[in-house]
């Protein structure tokens, strides 16, 4: 069942003073239609003259039925973890370089809204993945990451060393770089060059991908979404490493750490304009069937 949208939150590319007047236009057409508007902290200070309120960006979730992105995938994954929680679709206004989820043209922006708007769009819940990693028996962080968890060495050239369980179980040790624990959504980004499966992104899965092992038989795997991963790093040789998450945010790990990675309880809520293809997306993005 759709929700009544009343309240409408805006989001630009952070740092990029390029999308105040397109935040601007937006806060206009959408007042015009009578619906409130707020704008990210962060975003409003683009903004020599911001055409709304502002809230900070863990409080704005609470207070609008409907978040608008003006950036590209990275303004996207930050707003969705931040956003989850309170259970706000999402729309992406394309102004980065791929944009995988940002579906609307600048060009094309107000148009698309006001059809958005009218009710002509479908949802999409997407898996948000949820990390812990405990020391000495000890939570000491915590993080959500919508495209992947990756575990990774430091600024030297040396293998780490680590297992991999499933629930529980062993399935694995490896020597390697690292390993990527990614959503479907995750699959077309690091864990794609990573070697890593395409996985269709409401598929219920995680896929691991390890980060040049050194044995060749160690190949991606695809679990269930509903797979506790535990990752345990048993010897960093006087290396570094780290974990990160969607590429944003970083944890420096210890020998004997513990990184847990499960399905987060709540999901993304993406919104698509009728007649989205995700493999359409992907013809595009990936230059499928293109001639060289």
């Amino acid at each position: 069942m759709k929700k009544a949208i009343r309240t409408v939150g805006l989001f630009g590319k952070y740092r990029n003073e390029s999308v105040g007047g397109q935040v601007v236009a937006l806060a206009q057409f959408l007042r015009a239609r009578g619906l409130d508007v707020l704008i990210e902290e962060d975003t409003a200070r683009l903004i020599p003259q911001p055409p709304a309120p502002s809230r900070a960006l863990d409080r704005i979730g609470a207070e609008i039925d409907l978040a608008i992105v003006i950036g590209g995938d990275g303004t996207m994954l930050n707003v969705a973890r931040n956003l989850a929680p309170h259970r706000v679709p999402i729309v992406g206004v394309n102004q980065g370089r791929l944009g995988f989820l940002t579906d609307i043209q600048v060009e094309r922006m107000t148009e698309e809204i006001g059809r958005i708007l009218d009710g002509d769009y479908r949802t999409e819940e997407r898996l948000l993945l949820a990390a812990e990693i405990m020391r000495k028996g000890k939570i000491v962080h915590a993080a959500r990451a919508f495209n992947d968890v990756i575990i990774n060495k430091g600024e030297l050239a040396r293998l780490i060393e680590f297992e991999t369980y499933l629930g529980g179980e062993f399935v694995n040790s490896i020597r390697g770089d690292g390993i990527i624990v990614a959503s479907p959504t995750g699959s077309t980004a690091y864990a794609l060059s990573a070697g890593g499966p395409i996985l269709h992104p409401t598929l219920p899965a995680l896929v691991l991908v390890p980060i040049c092992p050194h044995t060749f038989s160690n190949r991606p795997i695809v679990v269930p979404s509903d797979s506790i991963v535990e990752i345990v790093m048993t010897d960093l040789a006087n290396q570094r490493a780290h974990a990160t998450f969607d590429g944003q945010t970083t944890f420096s790990l210890e020998a004997g750490d513990r990184v847990y990675v499960r399905r987060a309880q709540t999901p993304v809520e993406l919104i698509h304009p009728i007649g989205r293809s995700h493999f359409e997306v992907m013809r595009i993005k990936l230059h499928w069937g293109a001639k060289y």
